[in-house]
C-alpha cells in the first residue's frame, strides 16, 4: 500500500503546499478532506507562484487525479475562482473530482461568520470570515445543504428557503439587524454554479477506496495544522474541523487503515496566525528578522504571522497525535545568518517543568520557553542541492530535532522552489 498523509505540525503555513506538490509528481491521487478556503497554499513552479485554497495541490501534475472530499466545506464561487486563474495559467483543471457528500458554503456563512466575530469583541478568535465556522456549524446541526442536494434543484429549493428563514430570524433576533439574505438571488446564484460544476461531481469515497486498492500512489494533503484541530489544538482559537491524520481518514471516506504513512510538515521556526497565548515568540527584532527573511505573511489573509523560536514541545506532541512516520523540514534557508540560534526543549510554568503539550490555555499563557541554544551558520544555503553539503551546525540543528521529537527529518526544503528540496528517504518507497 502505497498512501502517505501530509499533516501540518504547528499552527499552519509550515510549507505542505510545496511538499504536496513536490509528491504530487509521484502520485496518481492527492485528496484533500478537512476545511475550506480558508486556508491556502502557495506553489512555486518555474518561478511561477500559485496560491491554492480549496483546490488539491496535484492540480499542477496533468496526470494526477485531484478529490475534494466529503470533510470539506465547499464555497463554490471560490471553487470556481480557483479555476479561472489555474485556466489562465494554461493549466488543466480537468482532473478534480468533489465529493458529493461536501457541505456547501452560502453567503449567510460569510455574513453570519463576520457578525459572529464582531460580537465576540475583545474575545475575538481571528476567523477568516470565510464562512467555515457556521457551515461547520450546520453540518453538526444536521440542517446543512451538501453537494448533492445542489445538484438536484427541487431538493436544493426546499433545503435553502428552509436556511434563509432561519438565518434572517438569526440576523434580526439574535445580532439585531434587517433580514439580509434573499432567497431567490442565492438561489438562481447557486444553480449557475451547480452547472459549472457538474461534471465534477462524483461519489469520491469510492474514487479514494478503488485507487487504494488497486496499489495506487494516494498522496491525503492536509491544510492548516495540528494545532488548530478543533479537538487537539488550542481550543478556543482553532478551525473548525480535523486537520490531524484521524479526520483525514473520515474527510476522505475510507479507513483510517488505508494510510500507510504520516508526514509531518514542519517549519525551521514558529509561527502563528491570529489570538491565543505562544511560548516561544519574539516580539522584538530577532522575531521581526524572521518574518522579512521567511516572507511570514498569510496567502489568504494577507496578514503578518507572529514568529518564535522552534518549539519541540509542540512538534513532539503533534508526531504523538498524528502518529508521524517522518518530517520534511521545512525553511530552513530563513535561519541563515543568525549566529545563535534556540530550541525550545521543554516549559517553565512557575517551578515547575512541563514537557508536555497542556490543554489549559490559561496555563499555557502562563509558560515560559526553556531554551537550548545551537551555534548558527552564515552561508546561502538556498542553492545547496545535497544534505551532506550542507553546513555542519545546520546538520546539528535538524539532528537535535531528530532527537527532541523522535521521528527522522527525511526531506529538507531551503527554498521556495520545487528543485530546493533534499531527499533523505524516499517517501513513496
Amino acid at each position: 500500500m502505497k498512501t502517505v498523509a501530509i499533516v501540518g505540525s504547528q499552527w499552519g503555513d509550515e510549507g505542505k503546499g510545496k511538499v504536496i506538490d513536490y509528491l504530487a509528481t509521484q502520485a496518481d491521487v492527492v485528496v484533500r478532506g478537512q476545511g475550506g478556503n480558508n486556508a491556502g497554499h502557495t506553489l512555486v513552479v518555474e518561478g511561477k507562484k500559485f496560491a491554492l485554497r480549496l483546490i488539491p495541490s496535484g492540480v499542477l501534475n496533468p496526470n494526477t487525479v485531484n478529490v475534494i472530499g466529503n470533510g470539506i466545506v465547499f464555497d463554490p464561487k471560490g471553487f470556481l475562482e480557483e479555476i479561472e486563474t489555474l485556466n489562465e495559467n494554461d493549466i488543466d483543471t480537468r482532473n478534480i473530482k468533489i465529493s458529493d457528500r461536501a457541505h456547501v458554503v452560502f453567503p449567510y456563512h460569510k455574513e453570519l461568520d463576520a457578525l459572529a466575530e464582531e460580537a465576540r469583541g475583545d474575545n475575538k478568535i481571528g476567523t477568516t470570515k470565510k464562512g467555515i465556522g457556521p457551515c461547520y456549524m450546520d453540518k453538526t446541526e444536521r440542517s446543512g445543504i451538501r453537494i448533492c442536494d445542489l445538484m438536484d434543484k427541487d431538493i436544493f429549493a426546499t433545503k435553502l428557503k428552509s436556511q434563509i428563514e432561519a438565518k434572517n430570524k438569526l440576523v434580526t433576533n439574535i445580532y439585531g439587524k434587517e433580514s439580509m439574505f434573499d432567497f431567490e438571488t442565492i438561489y438562481n446564484e447557486y444553480l449557475g454554479y451547480a452547472d459549472q460544476i457538474r461534471d465534477c461531481v462524483a461519489d469520491t469515497s469510492v474514487l479514494v477506496y478503488d485507487a487504494v486498492k488497486a496499489g495506487k500512489k494516494v498522496l491525503f494533503e492536509g491544510a492548516q495544522g495540528t494545532l488548530l484541530d478543533l479537538d487537539l489544538g488550542t481550543y478556543p482559537y482553532v478551525t473548525s474541523s480535523h486537520p490531524t491524520s484521524g479526520g483525514f481518514a473520515v474527510g476522505a471516506g475510507v479507513g483510517p487503515n488505508m494510510i500507510k504513512d504520516v508526514v509531518g510538515i514542519v517549519k525551521a521556526y514558529t509561527t502563528r496566525v491570529g489570538e491565543g497565548p505562544f511560548v516561544t515568540e519574539l516580539d522584538n527584532e530577532v522575531g521581526e528578522k524572521i518574518r522579512v527573511q521567511g516572507r511570514e505573511f498569510g496567502t489568504v489573509t494577507g496578514r503578518a504571522r507572529r514568529c518564535g523560536w522552534f518549539d519541540a514541545v509542540i512538534v513532539k506532541y503533534a508526531a504523538r497525535v498524528n502518529g508521524l512516520t517522518s518530517i520534511s523540514f521545512m525553511l530552513l534557508d530563513v535561519l541563515s545568518g543568525f549566529n545563535k540560534i534556540s530550541i525550545c526543549t521543554a516549559y517553565k510554568m512557575g517551578d515547575k517543568i512541563i514537557n508536555d503539550f497542556p490543554a489549559s490555555l490559561e496555563d499555557l499563557a502562563k509558560c515560559e520557553p526553556v531554551y537550548e541554544e545551537l551555534d548558527g551558520w552564515n552561508e546561502d544555503i538556498t542553492s545547496i542541492e545535497r544534505y551532506e553539503d550542507l553546513p555542519e551546525n545546520a546538520k546539528k540543528y535538524i539532528a537535535r530535532i531528530e532527537e527532541l521529537v523522535g521521528v527522522s527529518v527525511d526531506m529538507v526544503s531551503v527554498g521556495p522552489n520545487r528543485a530546493q528540496t533534499m531527499i533523505r528517504k524516499n517517501i513513496f518507497a
